[in-house]
């Protein structure tokens, strides 16, 4: 009978194990797909044109080699983990980043553009002859979207419908706006010259608000970081202090509850405070 059992058990734990194998593959194509899809997709964005593949593999590689080299020097196996999963979700993370500052430096080259297109038209000179030239003398990112933009008119896409891809590409509220504008000119005519100037002025007077309340918040988002990361360092010092002391906080379950309690409480702090911080104009 206790045979029986013991093999019952044997073969309940394998069939878990492999069905627990087959959700690990799974899982880990999955995500190998939809890193490759989202890093192709953000660097065309940027206008970088590199390899996924080579990215998955070099993010991997990076990602083992820092997991190695931490377990050596610590032995820590749940200090290990975090920071793995930590570096798997960093390049998504970074990629964000990067995406909100190349649209916020775009929200800033827009109204010197407005302006000069503006003027221009008061030239007598036409909108996409405007943009044309004004396109090679603008910096990045402005100039690599509309640039853009002007070669797929000249593979033969409409200009509205060059102008709606323009816009989703950069969701901006300024993009928003002169998009409209150059529809609205388009199909009924009108002043456009003055309503560029309008335009980049609201702009200007929106980007000088933001600014103010950036400086104005910029203590808070501070705060919310050096509060969260105090518990951390706090922790280190008082592992190397007294390591036998902070050794019930490593390795036993009760340490692992006050452990995964206090991340909990940090992660909701720093959102709280965030969205506090976060002042929409």
């Amino acid at each position: 009978m206790i045979w029986l059992v013991l093999v019952s058990l044997a073969v309940a734990i394998c069939a878990l194990a492999w069905l627990a194998q087959g959700w690990l593959v799974r899982a880990f194509r999955s995500y190998r797909s939809s890193f490759q899809q989202q890093a192709r997709d953000r660097l065309e964005e940027f206008f970088l044109f590199l390899d996924p593949g080579q990215l998955w593999a070099a993010n991997l590689v990076s990602c083992g080699g820092s997991v190695a080299a931490l377990y050596v020097l610590t032995g820590n196996v749940w200090l290990v983990l975090l920071v793995g999963v930590a570096m798997l979700c960093a390049p998504r993370l970074i990629l964000r980043r990067l995406r909100r500052k190349r649209l916020a430096r775009f929200d800033e080259q827009l109204p010197d553009l407005l302006l000069s297109l503006a003027g221009a038209l008061r030239a007598g000179s036409g909108i996409q002859s405007g943009l044309r030239h004004l396109v090679v003398q603008s910096p990045a990112p402005l100039a690599q979207e509309f640039g853009l933009m002007l070669r797929e008119q000249r593979m033969g896409v409409p200009f509205e419908q060059a102008l709606a891809q323009l816009y989703r590409r950069m969701p901006s509220e300024g993009m928003g706006l002169l998009a409209s504008a150059l529809n609205i000119a388009l199909q009924s005519g009108g002043n456009l010259a003055e309503t560029l100037e309008r335009i980049a002025t609201t702009l200007r007077a929106r980007l000088h608000l933001l600014g103010r309340v950036h400086a104005l918040t910029s203590q808070g988002r501070l705060q919310a970081w050096i509060m969260a990361a105090l518990p951390f360092f706090l922790a280190l010092a008082l592992e190397w202090l007294d390591p036998s002391s902070m050794a019930l906080l490593w390795h036993t379950p009760a340490g692992w509850g006050v452990l995964a309690t206090v991340a909990g409480l940090e992660l909701i702090g720093v959102f709280l405070i965030r969205r506090i911080v976060n002042i929409q104009v």
